[in-house]
């Protein structure tokens, strides 16, 4: 896939905009990238004439400079470092992903030997993480658990981390790509009562953290190579997405100059909800109240009726006005793991038929209603044998990835602010304070 061609896009903008409010008149610069749209310069707007600009959810406003992740949702477009998602999902591994995100360049044999062994040695979390997961409710959900874990990694490596200093933060990021798996896991057996298990170092990346998570003392686990080789392409497609409502808040924090580990953390919480990395739990949850393959088209006629509540989850996209990229890679790889291993379970049965009705039904074709990752890695996740709640988990794994990177490019960006939104303010007027006895 060749890089997408922008200079006669780019021919087209102008240099400046100048925006008219009454008598006042200010000259605003025009901001143009490698790929994708222009951004208007607004800085000085309130300034010189005293107005803000409103934009609800951010979604016209570029809030910094990135040279990770280009999107381009009309066309279906995903590049991660100018590398167009559809080659890497083919030749690469998420460990050379991760290194790519971080460093901007694909590694070498040595390069790709020093990473994997850092994140390999990296792995273990202090015994002392035991005790702090040992105070959460046995039923609490693996998210709320990981939140909480990673944010205590700021006590661990608080007192003498340096962020001036480049190999500290790198540092930093190698043990957030290393320890989050270690720390994923225990969650979930914490959760289910089993011992907490250790990472094997003889073993890669992807294989590590499943035989931590579903390995029991008693038998050693038997993997088979597709649930591996399934979850490492999931891990790539989930590494990145832009500024997504995770990493932005994860730049909004590290915006304050806070703790690596903190930033991680809030970039966890705000990965929780159902509209974003919850949204492959929520398909699930939508398999389930379908229920049986019968159920489909009666599923697929309340959906069109906006008056019913019905929504179908796992189907189209914010960003994508197309078929979402990544959807088109892991479709295949989600019908290569139903068919190696055999899974015999009536939802992923209503899944394909719930797949194959919608790509057919004109009513979601003309609206571009495709689905879309969420929906194909939860079916993917329900195959491997992965329990629900710990969908939004395995997306934050891979996601660390890009977080990390985001936080690195942000610590050396010389226009970096610390991040203050304004508003619109709609509540009372000044008014004065009454006694209790005249309210």
């Amino acid at each position: 896939m060749s890089q997408p061609d922008s200079s006669a896009v780019k021919q087209t903008v102008p240099s400046q905009v100048t925006v008219t409010a009454g008598e006042k008149s200010v000259i605003l610069p025009v901001h143009t990238g490698t790929l994708g749209n222009s951004c208007v310069d607004i800085a000085k707007l309130p300034k010189e004439t005293g107005l803000f600009t409103y934009d609800s959810g951010f979604m016209a406003t570029a809030s910094c400079r990135s040279a990770i992740t280009y999107i381009d949702g009309d066309n279906g477009v995903l590049m991660y470092r100018g590398y167009p998602i559809e080659q890497l999902s083919e030749h690469s591994s998420f460990l050379e992903v991760a290194y790519l995100l971080m460093n901007g360049e694909l590694p070498n044999q040595q390069e790709s030997a020093k990473f994997e062994h850092e994140v390999t040695h990296h792995t273990m979390m202090h015994e002392a993480f035991r005790t702090f997961l040992f105070g959460f409710r046995h039923d609490a959900h693996p998210m709320a658990m990981l939140v909480g874990m990673l944010g205590s990694m700021a006590s661990f490596y608080h007192n003498e981390l340096d962020l001036e200093d480049p190999e500290q933060r790198r540092m930093a990021a190698i043990r957030l790509i290393a320890k989050v798996p270690t720390i994923a896991a225990a969650c979930y057996r914490y959760s289910i009562g089993w011992p907490i298990g250790y990472p094997k170092n003889n073993l890669e990346y992807v294989t590590r953290f499943l035989h931590m998570m579903k390995e029991v003392p008693s038998e050693p686990l038997e993997l088979s190579p597709m649930a591996a080789k399934a979850m490492d392409l999931l891990f790539i497609l989930h590494a990145d997405h832009e500024q997504n409502a995770s990493t932005s808040t994860v730049r909004l924090v590290g915006s304050t100059g806070a703790n690596p580990y903190a930033c991680v953390a809030a970039g966890v919480a705000a990965l929780w909800g159902p509209a974003h990395g919850g949204a492959n739990e929520a398909v699930l949850k939508m398999l389930e109240e379908i229920g049986r393959p019968e159920n489909v088209q009666s599923a697929i006629d309340k959906a069109k009726n906006k008056e019913s509540g019905f929504r179908l989850m796992g189907f189209g996209h914010r960003v994508y006005k197309n078929f979402d990229p990544r959807a088109k890679i892991i479709r295949e790889m989600c019908h290569k793991v139903l068919a190696e291993l055999g899974v015999n379970d009536p939802l992923l049965e209503v899944a394909m038929r719930l797949e194959e009705a919608a790509l057919k039904d004109e009513y979601f074709v003309q609206r571009k209603l495709y689905p879309n990752v969420d929906f194909y890695s939860g079916i993917i996740y329900k195959a491997l044998g992965i329990p629900t709640e710990m969908f939004t988990v395995m997306f934050a794994i891979a996601r660390t990835a890009g977080w990390v990177a985001h936080w690195l490019e942000q610590q050396t960006d010389p226009e970096a602010k610390i991040g203050r939104p304004r508003q619109i303010y709609t509540g009372y007027a000044a008014r004065d304070y009454a006694g209790m006895d005249k309210r």
